[in-house]
């Protein structure tokens, strides 16, 4: 009888112990695998860099381009050894800026009703709608830009806008981007504290001043984070830009005047027959470059208006 007693108490001693060392490794296993996901990405990021690089240090040897050129230039007509970049980043630029003019008051409104005055029955109808949206085919925005938007404005301007213009484009862009937006600034507003809300309230705050003067500050930086990542999106959409934009590589902020983008002309000369290792095949790699700078700078300040404005709540 002694003898299966202390067995028993040694099985139920031994078991725990069994089981807590499978749960380490079973915790230790999920951790290798996070960090090779994780090293995964920035081995991708860092190839991607190394790629870029590479490719384009070959296009700055050329001896018909010079950096200063490039970086300073506003023509860009590779036929005659003209490779200024400036010609390229003033159509990204006002497209995506008419984009966000766009996108973020109507994003961040819808925004604010979906997660302050929607019911869940309207909740329940607008966020499919605006997953919708979120789903389309960039290509399809493209057309509806050219086919749809580009003759009212052509209406509306008296004819005074081309066929092609960033203005059709950069609208269409916004249209496309709201979703994104609208998406992470509910998320953000729906982060904040109800204690903030019921405080407005009690100091007799109506339901729209409570939300103007103090939901929506207390997201800022979740808010501005989507902003960003909107940019983001905008500065690197192509299919839209080159189907409603045009291919005139011309220096001009002026909305009604049909510009290339720098992803619109990658997409447009990539697709072209053109020679390995010409110049033309590798200032694709110096405007991809460019481009991956752009997008990383926007980037960084996303984080740092994270990082300064958070709000932080017990």
């Amino acid at each position: 009888m002694d003898v299966s007693v202390n067995k028993s108490l040694a099985s139920n001693s031994f078991r725990p112990a069994t089981l807590k060392r499978k749960r380490r490794l079973n915790e230790g296993l999920i951790e290798t695998i996070l960090f090779m996901v994780g090293f995964l990405t920035i081995f991708v990021t860092v190839g991607i860099v190394i790629v870029l690089g590479d490719q384009a240090l070959l296009f700055f040897n050329d001896p018909e381009v010079t950096l200063v050129e490039f970086l300073t230039s506003t023509k860009w007509v590779p036929a005659i050894g003209e490779f200024g970049i400036w010609a390229l980043v003033s159509a990204t630029l006002t497209t995506s800026a008419i984009a966000i003019l766009v996108a973020v008051p109507l994003g961040v409104s819808a925004a604010t009703y979906l997660s302050e005055y929607a019911s869940l029955r309207a909740r329940s109808v607008l966020k499919p709608i605006l997953e919708v949206l979120a789903g389309i085919p960039t290509v399809v925005y493209g057309y509806f830009a050219l086919l749809f938007v580009t003759p009212i404005l052509r209406s509306v301007f008296d004819n005074r806008i081309g066929v092609y213009n960033m203005l059709s484009a950069g609208l269409v862009m916004g249209i496309m981007i709201l979703p994104l937006i609208s998406s992470m600034s509910e998320d953000a507003l729906s982060a904040v504290p109800n204690s903030l809300r019921e405080a407005a309230y009690a100091m007799g705050a109506t339901k729209l001043e409570a939300s103007l003067q103090v939901v929506v500050p207390s997201a800022l930086s979740g808010i501005g984070a989507a902003v960003i990542v909107g940019i983001s999106r905008a500065v690197g959409e192509t299919m839209i830009v080159a189907v409603a934009s045009g291919a005139t590589s011309d220096f001009t902020f002026n909305p009604l005047k049909a510009a290339e983008t720098m992803t619109a002309h990658i997409a447009r000369i990539s697709g072209g027959d053109l020679s390995y290792n010409s110049v033309d095949y590798n200032s694709l790699f110096a405007i991809a470059l460019m481009l991956f700078l752009v997008t990383l700078v926007l980037n960084l300040i996303s984080q740092w208006v994270i990082s300064k404005f958070r709000e932080q709540y017990e």
